[in-house]
């Protein structure tokens, strides 16, 4: 991105001097990469272990003043490190002000969290998080840089001048309670009306003309993802591999500054706004390469993507299932890490990337490469059986700190899966997203120029295989995907921008 940096150059098997030298870059791209780096990954002294914090709390989370979703992450960061532990957190909801109507819309969701910390401690804490984090009250429920309420200590009340517990307006407010929802939709509510739900409650409320959807960050220039806006676009995310033994296009793109740039110029004005870098191939029998040699094919192409202006509207994703090579990605300009094992192949990736701070895909696989075509037995079908197995991928990734609005998941067409089963996914997409414990998360769905439509369409050459993926995205749009991930980025943004016009329909 603007380091002068050669591909020769790349050589360390840990990427350290690879991270070190972008560092030392002026493209301001990678200044904003970097600069919010030492504040996501402190020197700090160990917290004590969740297990040892005797208190359970959700705490409100909102902001519309200025980068809404960076000043609640930077949020639950502060309260990790103040023997405030985050578990959990909901999904993110923007919704129009309430009350003082005049003001910016805000971002708003929830956390869980354990503390030793009695209540009026507690609210201490919380309101010098605000004020550090630069919050002016100007008027009563006026703009907020940042906003955190107790809603709920223990089953305890707490009546106070300066505190009320349970939180007096978390009934009426659907802002509180779908985040709310989000963790705990079955518990009751507090006293007086312990026969009842948070869901119940939620469900009781007047509806709305346009649901609340939840929100998934991609990069600061790009709208979020809107998982479950009826009128959402479907996002095109281009593949860009350099590597010598991919399944459809190993070896096509060169790494020399020219060829990447016309390529990449070719993929954004095609209709991509998510560039996917990979250096790694996860075809069956792929050989493993190290991660020098991975990160010395992928860094020119972040590189060359962040280090043009005319490219600075675009996410940039790299593929990878290893811990230090998103690291070294990320300090290099990308957005997104895009695991095909979900944290199996490499138990470093969902740390690495709770501590990084970027969005993360989730793709449902089973054992390796090498192995995965093998591990094709769903005993009780295939739906059930991923939906539980990418669930408990997400509770990992939360267990490691990856907050729930950061997380996007992948069916994993073609991995561990039969001809049926691929099929059987794509006709029942959005069963699957409607799993417990997936609700409300964004899908991306990979079906380009794969086996099983060669198979079916009897088309040998997988770079010819358009026809057949131009059904499959389709039937992914369908079922309700958020992300497809091509090959052929202008036949498929075609094919895309009229499954939207047919079923992404605006209310």
């Amino acid at each position: 991105m603007g380091t002068g940096l050669r591909s020769s150059e790349l050589r360390v098997p840990d990427g350290t001097d690879v991270v070190n030298a972008v560092k030392t870059s002026p493209n301001p791209r990678i200044v904003q990469a970097i600069a919010p780096e030492s504040a996501r990954i402190p020197n700090q002294t160990p917290l004590p272990d969740s297990a040892d914090l005797p208190h359970r709390v959700f705490i409100a989370l909102g902001s519309n003043v200025g980068d809404r979703t960076g000043k609640i992450e930077e949020a639950c960061r502060e309260m990790d490190r103040r023997n405030i532990k985050v578990l959990r957190t909901s999904s993110l909801y923007e919704t129009a002000a309430m009350y003082v109507t005049d003001q910016h819309s805000f971002i708003n969701g929830a956390c869980e969290v354990k503390t030793s910390l009695d209540p009026m401690e507690l609210l201490d804490e919380l309101k010098d998080i605000e004020d550090n984090l630069g919050r002016t009250k100007t008027i009563e429920k006026g703009p907020r840089s940042i906003d955190l309420d107790i809603l709920l200590y223990n089953n305890q009340t707490v009546e106070h001048p300066r505190l009320s517990i349970p939180h007096k307006l978390m009934m009426e407010r659907e802002f509180v309670l779908r985040p709310l929802c989000d963790l705990i939709p079955g518990e009751t509510l507090p006293s007086p009306d312990r026969a009842s739900t948070f869901l119940t409650r939620l469900k009781s409320l007047p509806t709305r003309d346009i649901p609340l959807s939840p929100l998934t960050p991609l990069t600061p220039s790009l709208p979020s993802i809107q998982s479950l806006s009826p009128a959402r676009q479907t996002r095109i995310m281009a593949v860009l591999n350099l590597t010598p033994d991919s399944f459809s296009d190993g070896g096509l793109h060169s790494l020399a500054p020219s060829s990447l740039t016309n390529t990449i110029q070719t993929f954004i004005g095609s209709g991509a706004t998510i560039i996917d870098v990979g250096g790694q191939s996860t075809r069956p029998h792929a050989p493993q390469v190290s991660p020098s040699e991975e990160l010395s094919r992928i860094l020119p192409a972040i590189q060359q993507i962040g280090s043009q202006p005319a490219f600075s509207h675009t996410a940039i994703s790299v593929d990878t299932y290893r811990g230090s090579v998103a690291s070294a990605a990320i300090a290099a300009g990308a957005d997104i890490v895009n695991d095909v094992s979900a944290g199996t192949l490499d138990p470093e990736l969902l740390p690495t990337v709770a501590k990084l701070g970027c969005t993360v895909v989730l793709m449902h696989m089973r054992g390796t490469p090498e192995t995965m075509n093998t591990l094709t037995d769903y005993p009780d079908g295939v739906i059930p059986g991923v939906g539980r197995e990418l669930a408990a991928r997400v509770r990992a990734a939360e267990e490691a700190g990856i907050r729930r609005w950061r997380i996007i998941l992948d069916p994993g067409i073609g991995f561990a899966k039969t001809q049926a089963q691929n099929l059987e996914l794509l006709r029942r997409l959005d069963e699957l997203r409607d799993y417990e414990g997936l609700q409300g998360l964004p899908w991306l769905v990979g079906t380009s120029r794969k086996g099983f439509i060669g198979k079916i369409t009897g088309v040998k050459e997988a770079k010819e295989r358009a026809w057949g993926t131009a059904a499959a995205v389709t039937a992914a749009v369908r079922g309700g995907a958020d992300v497809v991930r091509v090959h052929d980025v202008a036949e498929m943004t075609q094919v895309v921008k009229m499954a939207d016009a047919i079923w992404r329909v605006s209310i």
